[in-house]
């Protein structure tokens, strides 16, 4: 029968949102965020594709992917409380769980399903492994992209909201100190991609996302990030000392450096 069509799963998606949502205000917004995350994600995801002319069956596996990337974060929530894998559970890995359970892609064919699953699970890994095939390393790619830059606009919308009317789960409870780790700035000064367990503040925090610059992978991707001014922003909330300026100078030149790149996958 091949997979479902996108409205299908889409209002399979919306319903499941839907039970998640609760009587507590609280965990309520943050439920709603990941919802709100992942329709943006789908957006960003047609604007990728359609940069690389892919053709309408590819284009539907993508659209799958980023409806589903995330959906083992409402069942993380749920039971943990919060999004931080560290201290509960790798929600890609939920996520392709669930999607097992509701048997969504059961008519899929075989390679549609494994290449979906197999990019729902590697969207959220420091780096993708090595021997990948072509449709593999693509898929994962695009989805990477797609949803490093919704990310960076939740964080932008985060930041600029009073404290009480934040979504609680989303600054993954690090200290808001005005500083930065010093090996934190050195690594994006060096133009590497920044760990998660070298951050002990939300300005290291800031700098991670920053340095998701350089595990960007398609052209259409920086147009986006430069169109939205997601570094420029990003960078207002970070403290105004030197090193984290050039830090933030190194970013700018990566992205106006790759917005005309050819793609490499």
């Amino acid at each position: 029968m091949g997979l479902p069509s996108l409205d299908t799963l889409r209002s399979w998606f919306a319903a499941y949102c839907r039970g998640y949502y609760g009587d507590d205000p609280a965990a309520r917004r943050n439920i709603v965020l990941k919802e709100g995350h992942t329709a943006r994600v789908c957006d960003n995801m047609d604007r990728l594709t359609a940069s690389l002319d892919l053709d309408s069956h590819e284009r539907h596996c993508a659209a799958v992917v980023a409806l589903f990337h995330d959906l083992g974060r409402f069942e993380q929530y749920r039971r943990f409380g919060t999004f931080r894998d560290a201290d509960s559970v790798d929600h890609a890995q939920l996520g392709v769980r669930v999607l097992a359970e509701e048997g969504l892609l059961r008519d899929a064919d075989a390679a549609d399903r494994a290449v979906i699953l197999q990019s729902i699970a590697l969207h959220n890994r420091f780096a993708l492994p090595d021997g990948l095939d072509y449709r593999g390393l693509l898929l994962a790619r695009l989805i990477r992209d797609a949803d490093k830059l919704d990310i960076w606009q939740v964080f932008v919308e985060f930041y600029a909201q009073p404290e009480e009317e934040r979504a609680s789960a989303v600054g993954l409870g690090f200290p808001d100190e005005p500083h930065c780790s010093a090996e934190v700035v050195r690594r994006v000064l060096s133009g590497e991609m920044v760990r998660l367990d070298m951050l002990r503040t939300l300005n290291d925090f800031k700098l991670l996302q920053l340095s998701w610059v350089f595990d960007l992978n398609f052209p259409a991707s920086y147009r986006i990030a430069a169109e939205r001014d997601l570094v420029g922003q990003l960078a207002l909330t970070l403290p105004q000392e030197e090193s984290i300026e050039r830090a933030v100078a190194v970013v700018r030149r990566r992205l106006v450096q790759c917005m005309k790149e050819d793609v490499a996958v």
